[in-house]
């Protein structure tokens, strides 16, 4: 069991964690596509969508690249003295952003390039799930950081 990520599991992990905020800050432009998508049939790749169509591309490679680090290379250990509730909580909380990874991305490409509906409309209601489980992700990292005080950031470092 490796004691901290690797260079390239934590550079994807920070990679991804940038193409994400991309796609929550600047999905005005895809609204707009997915508006007129809806009332012409026809998909426009305007330079507005594109800004979200290929970060949300990047997000489902990179997310299918972490997972084959992760079964491959491993995971460090939780810190020592975590609860095994707690990394059993952990453990569970990443596999779910994994799926999320996936099936957010998987989603929003089948509504766009399928013309499926019922994509888009799973995409929305998984990308608040992603964001709700991103920030869980956070607030834990702050307690193990500021409250615990047991160095599991530091595992993620580039």
């Amino acid at each position: 069991m490796p004691s901290a990520y690797s260079r390239s599991q934590s550079l994807l992990h920070w990679a991804v964690f940038a193409l994400i905020a991309v796609q929550y800050l600047f999905h005005d432009g895809i609204e707009a596509a997915w508006r007129a998508f809806r009332q012409t049939g026809t998909a426009t790749a305007t330079s507005g969508a594109l800004v979200h169509i290929v970060p949300g591309l990047l997000v489902l490679a990179f997310a299918l690249w972490r997972l084959a680090l992760r079964l491959t290379r491993g995971t460090p250990p939780p810190p020592a003295g975590t609860p095994a509730w707690m990394a059993r909580a952990a453990g569970l909380t990443h596999w779910a952003l994994y799926a999320l990874m996936l099936l957010v991305p998987a989603s929003g490409a089948a509504a766009w390039f399928l013309g499926a509906t019922g994509a888009g409309a799973a995409h929305e209601v998984l990308k608040t799930l992603l964001l709700v489980l991103i920030g869980l992700h956070v607030l834990a990292v702050l307690y193990h950081q500021l409250v615990r005080r047991d160095g599991l950031l530091a595992r993620m470092r580039p």
